[in-house]
């Protein structure tokens, strides 16, 4: 049997991120990671490794990098190839958390209907602005995920640490995708990741935003089948 894969969700993101992938490579034991219930990036991690098999493939998007990252940190035997989608390796700035503490108190407020469509345009490519399919996969999976994972996960990016000065230390083969479209993770952001990283290799993908798996399914599968079945 194929080496089992955990995948990572993203910010208010669920299976429904990765389901072309999760299809693809349906012979594989899969696990996708509980980002949900806990309030600190550190301690997701440990409940991901509590959850998986012994050994495993680990892919991640944004939030999802955050947790891979400290994964990576905590336990880095444990982990036989890692694949970071559209993250970030630094720490929140002053802006970006006041930015996070505004929505949450919209949600609070105003519930968490309201939240979406302010994401929504930060996910995705500028020709996907107008998509009504992927906008519909987006509400359902915030809907999906609730208001309170959604005050738990803004806490736990908030209080992220800066994981550069820890990257060097990765050692197993890492794959590094970025949407040339992404308004919220850019290529640069991703370029710094697969610098530090030794053994990375760094793919950018046209025309797609932040939401790679979603908007290029098609080619996140290939890239990815092509990681995981190097020698």
């Amino acid at each position: 049997m194929s080496e089992p894969i955990v995948f990572v969700p993203g910010l208010l993101c669920t299976e429904a991120l990765f389901a072309s992938q999760i299809a693809a490579f349906s012979d594989r034991p899969i696990m996708v990671a509980n980002h949900r219930d806990d309030d600190s990036i550190d301690t997701i991690a440990a409940r991901l490794l509590n959850d998986a098999p012994e050994r495993f493939s680990l892919i991640s998007l944004s939030m999802g990098g955050y947790i891979a990252m400290s994964v990576m940190r905590q336990a880095p035997e444990r982990v036989s190839r890692l694949a970071l989608l559209n993250t970030n390796a630094r720490a929140d700035t002053q802006d970006q958390s006041e930015r996070r503490r505004f929505l949450v108190d919209l949600a609070r407020k105003k519930g968490l209907g309201k939240i979406p469509p302010l994401l929504y345009p930060g996910f995705v490519h500028e020709r996907n602005e107008d998509n009504e399919t992927l906008r519909a996969i987006v509400r359902e999976m915030a809907m999906d995920c609730g208001a309170d994972a959604f005050v738990r996960q803004q806490t736990a990016i908030i209080g992220r640490p800066d994981a550069r000065p820890h990257l060097a230390d990765i050692g197993c083969p890492t794959l590094v995708i970025a949407g040339d479209g992404d308004r919220l993770m850019s290529v640069d952001v991703a370029g710094e990741i697969h610098r530090l990283i030794p053994s990375s290799d760094l793919n950018v993908i046209e025309n797609s935003g932040h939401l790679t798996p979603l908007e290029t399914p098609e080619t996140v599968t290939r890239l990815l089948r092509d990681f995981l079945n190097q020698a």
